[in-house]
C-alpha cells in the first residue's frame, strides 16, 4: 500500500473511553483527514463473521455486504462504523486524501487485537496511535450500559459480568467484554512492535478533568496545529436507561416503542420519554460488583503502572 493512501495514525481504544468524540473533533481539523468509516477494523483480523456467536453472523456478514455497496458510492457522510476486510475497500476509505499531515481512523478494537499491532507495523511501522485508557471497571459497566439501551439485554450487571466469564472467545455481547479492560498486555503488544514515543496514551480522567488541554495535547502529539479549537457541542452516544429493563426491551424489539413516538406529538415526546426512561445517573455500578471487578483487574492495572509510569491506585478503589 502506498504510504499516502493508508493511515498515518490511529485511535485505537480503549472503547466506552471518549474516542467517538474526539474522532469527530479531529474531522474538523483542517489538517486531519479522518476515515468516513470511523471503526474499519481493517487490521483487527479477529472481527471477522466466523468469529462471532452464531446468532450474530449472518447479521455481521449482511452489514459487511452493504458497506461494500457503500463504499462503491460517494461516502459523503461519516459512518460511525462497518467491518471493512478487502485491502481495496480500505483503501477506498482514503482515495478522498487531498494532502492533509494527518490521516486517521479509530477501529476501538485494535488496541485488545491480538493481531493488529503486527499488521499495521507491517503496513506502516511510523503509525502513531492514540490510546485513552479508562477504569476498567467503570468501562465495562458503560458497555453493559451500552447494551441496555440497544435493547440487548434486560439482566443485571452482576449478571453480564458471569455471562462474560463463562464465554467461550466467540464474539457477542459477552466477549471481549471483560477482556477490553486488560490494558497491560494489550500495551505490551505495541511496545513489541512500536516505539514509546509513537504511543500517545491518555486516561479517560485527563480528558474529563481538561478536555482543551487533552485535545491540545492530541494535536501536537499528532504534529499539527495544536491551536484548533474543534466545535464539541455535540454529544454522541446519548445512552437511555430504561426504568423496566424487561418491558423496555420487548417495546424496543417489536417496534412498539418506535410507533409509539412516532405516533405522539412532538411537544409530548419528552413526556413519553420522561416516563419509561430513568436518568443516566440514578444507574450505577453497586458496591459488590465494583469490588469484584477491581479484584478481577487488580494485577494488570499494576503491571500497567510500571508500563504507562502513570499511579492508578484511584482504579483500587
Amino acid at each position: 500500500m502506498a504510504a499516502q493512501t493508508i493511515p498515518n495514525f490511529f485511535i485505537a481504544g480503549a472503547p466506552k473511553a471518549g474516542t467517538t468524540s474526539l474522532y469527530h473533533q479531529l474531522a474538523q481539523h483542517p489538517d486531519v483527514y479522518m476515515s468516513p468509516v470511523k471503526e474499519p477494523c481493517f487490521f483487527c483480523q479477529e472481527v471477522r463473521p466466523e468469529n462471532f456467536v452464531p446468532d450474530m453472523r449472518d447479521r455481521v456478514q449482511t452489514h459487511m455486504e452493504a458497506m461494500r455497496g457503500l463504499l462503491d458510492g460517494d461516502l459523503k457522510e461519516n459512518m460511525t462504523r462497518g467491518i471493512i476486510s478487502r485491502r481495496e475497500d480500505y483503501l477506498k476509505l482514503f482515495a478522498k486524501w487531498s494532502g492533509q499531515k494527518a490521516i486517521g481512523e479509530g477501529s476501538v478494537f485494535y488496541l485488545w487485537s491480538k493481531a493488529a499491532a503486527k499488521s499495521i507495523a507491517v503496513a506502516n511501522p511510523a503509525a502513531k496511535f492514540i490510546i485513552i485508557l479508562r477504569h476498567p471497571a467503570e468501562r465495562a459497566f458503560s458497555q453493559y450500559i451500552h447494551a441496555i439501551s440497544d435493547a440487548h439485554v434486560s439482566h443485571g450487571f452482576s449478571q453480564h459480568i458471569t455471562e462474560g466469564l463463562r464465554s467461550n472467545g466467540e464474539m457477542g455481547l459477552y466477549y471481549p467484554f471483560l477482556n477490553f479492560g486488560m490494558y497491560s498486555e494489550q500495551i505490551d503488544r505495541y511496545l513489541d512492535h512500536f516505539p514509546r514515543n509513537q504511543l500517545g496514551i491518555w486516561l479517560y480522567e485527563d480528558t474529563l478533568a481538561s478536555p482543551q488541554n487533552f485535545f491540545r495535547e492530541v494535536l501536537t502529539f499528532l504534529g499539527v496545529d495544536p491551536s484548533f479549537i474543534p466545535d464539541s457541542s455535540r454529544r454522541y452516544y446519548q445512552l437511555e436507561v430504561p426504568k423496566a429493563l424487561g418491558v423496555s426491551q420487548a417495546l424496543r424489539r417489536s417496534g412498539i416503542w418506535r410507533g409509539m413516538r412516532n405516533c405522539t406529538p412532538t411537544p409530548l415526546r419528552p413526556a413519553l420519554k420522561k416516563m419509561v426512561y430513568r436518568s443516566r445517573g440514578s444507574f450505577s455500578m453497586s458496591p459488590e460488583d465494583r469490588r469484584f471487578l477491581i479484584e478481577y483487574y487488580r494485577d494488570d492495572i499494576r503491571r500497567l503502572e510500571h508500563v504507562i509510569e502513570r499511579d492508578l491506585s484511584a482504579w483500587l478503589r
